[in-house]
């Protein structure tokens, strides 16, 4: 306190008060508030995106005067995408243009890319077995993936590699208008029905690609890990089987 009166005449009002009785009360100096900086705004993490999905298939049109033949040669001279580098051979698809039903897989493995033929290895075996016992010769059915490659060390596609190939699949199913298609594991699944789910919950649903049921159930190769989904995957193609001879109008 500068003024020297100002501070005697306070001490003194002290005095009377204590003689008065009153204790003493300890005066505490006030702080001054120290004026906080603004803080910069703290931008806000941007969302994480969101897990990639696949956008349900777009129907194709139709190219005058295409075939399966024609389609294949286009598959042969491709590259669309990096797939086309590490390749030996493309593998587009085997069966004829009647074929009332259609297997599509994932991708090739190393003994189709070897051959230039799909499901050939064990899958390709136990493939061969199931469309045996529904009733059907593998010459009769055709059988494709939805890469037309194989990515090395046959990992998962990945959706630059499906935007590349898509409009393959989509030009033979085009050609072809199955009754029926048999998508074989999750790739296949959901690209097919639009629906990114876990094949148990894909299993059993109703779903079609421009109007042609799809039944989706486990892949072959799933099959080999893991015998436990015989059964499930016995029932979906018998399903595939019932509406395929109720299309055909076969009792």
């Amino acid at each position: 306190m500068a003024d020297p009166e100002l501070r005697d005449a306070l001490g003194r009002y002290l005095r009377q008060r204590i003689e008065a009785g009153e204790r003493e009360r300890l005066l505490v100096k006030p702080t001054r508030s120290r004026a906080v900086a603004p803080q910069p705004a703290v931008a806000k993490p941007a969302p994480l995106p969101a897990a990639e999905t696949p956008a349900p298939a777009v129907p194709a049109a139709a190219i005058a005067g295409d075939s399966l033949q024609r389609i294949a040669s286009d598959v042969a001279a491709c590259k669309r995408c990096r797939l086309h580098s590490t390749r030996t051979c493309t593998v587009p698809g085997v069966g004829p243009a009647t074929a009332g039903v259609v297997f599509v897989g994932e991708a090739p493995g190393a003994d189709e890319d070897a051959q230039g033929e799909p499901f050939v290895g064990a899958a390709g075996q136990l493939l061969n077995k199931i469309i045996a016992a529904i009733g059907f010769r593998r010459e009769d059915v055709f059988i494709t993936n939805i890469l037309k490659c194989r990515p090395p060390n046959n990992r998962d596609p990945q959706a630059d590699e499906v935007a590349c190939c898509r409009p393959y699949l989509e030009r033979q199913l085009v050609v072809m208008r199955p009754k029926v298609i048999c998508a074989l594991g999750r790739h296949a699944g959901a690209w097919l029905t639009g629906a990114p789910d876990s094949m148990k919950a894909l299993r059993g649903g109703t779903y079609h690609y421009q109007g042609i049921r799809v039944f989706p159930t486990y892949h072959p190769a799933a099959l080999l890990r893991n015998p436990n989904w015989k059964r499930p995957t016995w029932d979906d193609v018998q399903a595939l089987r019932a509406e395929h001879d109720r299309l055909a109008g076969n009792p």
